[in-house]
């Protein structure tokens, strides 16, 4: 079986594609599927990425094409589009993750074409949040005229939780629903000594952890407020925020600390990974995550994972799975219903160790790597199947 990939723009200037991608990509090459996965230079930042062009690179086994962009708005690439049109006929199944953007729904059009079955993964844009913070005239435009039939049309719309599927299909398009979770690495925690010598503020602290971009979108704010009203209650809380984020936004949330008298209970620690990272899950007791909007959530699962329960807003997608089987709690991304979930947890420390178990057995039951594949394949093999029989 060959399946196509196809992707706007890569994630980092490595060249290398989401985390998400990568996770399917060698999921699916373990289970003997021929993948290729398309893009352009994007950089994902709107910078133009170094790479070679037009040629499949293996990365692990998976080859990877990277085409020039013309058109930074919409990421459009018409190289790429004229390779759509010669080999898309060529695979069994096109998945493409992303709307409102030039490779998806042009491979969404040349598959239909094609008559390739197609998969529509939409990345949390159809939902609340994402059509109607930014961009929510063109996007219901758009619906309009490309990608309402396109949505209609797909094989299959490729959701990662109940909770985006119910948002995404409130807006009334009939959908060959299904949902199908993200597989992630089981993580480990380690030693909390590497960030505590880092950052020796930290030391004789019970950490909370925020582990993610740092983006408006994110509702640190809250997060700040209600570090806040907890430190009223254990005055040897501390938060460790790990991500980038802009600058200015950086600073506006520093200003805010200090304001609230919580400057010293924060360590900003950039960008972590790999021990540092590591360290940092073992140093805390909590992940903290209050999004307003998460199609999945890769960092909580991770902490999951790693065994750290996980207090959640109501708009991160796997919060309400995670409160269901006991590995942490789902609130309202309000400063005094977070402050109250993240004491209610750090006060009752039986609760808090069942929570850890709760948390690895979600991760490796719902969210392994393993399940994702299988999943996906049992997708593909239906599909190929549906269309050999029409």
């Amino acid at each position: 079986m060959r399946v196509l990939h196809v992707i706007p723009s890569v994630s980092d200037s490595s060249g290398g594609p989401s985390k998400a991608i990568v996770q399917m990509e060698q999921a699916l090459l373990a289970r003997n599927v021929e993948v290729v996965t398309v893009t352009t230079n994007d950089d994902g930042n709107g910078e133009v990425l170094s790479v070679e062009l037009h040629k499949p690179l293996s990365h692990g086994g998976v080859n990877r094409i990277y085409f020039p962009m013309q058109v930074h708005a919409y990421k459009i690439s018409m190289p790429l589009r004229r390779w759509l049109l010669q080999e898309i006929r060529n695979f069994d199944v096109v998945h493409v993750h992303a709307v409102f953007s030039f490779a998806p729904v042009m491979a969404a059009l040349i598959a239909r074409k094609n008559q390739v079955p197609y998969v529509i993964r939409p990345l949390g844009v159809l939902n609340n949040y994402g059509m109607t913070k930014r961009r929510s005239i063109f996007k219901r435009l758009s619906i309009a005229i490309f990608e309402g039939q396109l949505l209609r049309d797909a094989a299959a719309v490729h959701f990662t939780s109940e909770q985006e599927r119910i948002e995404a299909e409130s807006l009334g398009i009939k959908l060959r629903s299904i949902v199908l979770p993200l597989g992630i690495e089981p993580t480990t925690a380690q030693s909390g000594d590497l960030m505590l010598s880092t950052f020796p503020e930290l030391k004789g602290r019970r950490c909370l952890l925020y582990l993610s971009r740092i983006d408006p979108k994110k509702n640190i704010e809250a997060l700040l407020e209600a570090l806040a009203l907890v430190k009223k209650e254990i005055p040897d809380i501390a938060l460790v925020i790990c991500g980038d984020g802009d600058k200015n936004y950086i600073s506006e949330l520093k200003s805010q600390a200090l304001k609230l008298n919580v400057a010293d209970c924060i360590a900003w620690a950039g960008h972590v990974g790999g021990p540092m990272k590591a360290s940092a899950l073992g140093a805390a007791e909590l992940f903290v995550l209050p999004s307003f909007s998460e199609n999945f959530g890769i960092a909580p699962v991770e902490a999951l994972s790693a065994g750290l329960p996980c207090v959640l807003g109501k708009g991160v997608a796997v919060a309400e799975r995670v409160a269901e089987v006991g590995a942490g709690l789902s609130v309202e991304p309000t400063p005094a219903a977070f402050a109250a979930g993240i004491l209610s947890l750090m006060q009752n420390p039986d609760v808090h160790a069942k929570a850890c178990i709760q948390a690895k057995e979600l991760a490796k039951t719902d969210y392994g790597v393993d399940t994702m594949g299988d999943r996906l394949l049992a997708l593909y093999q239906r599909l190929s199947r549906d269309k050999n029989l029409s």
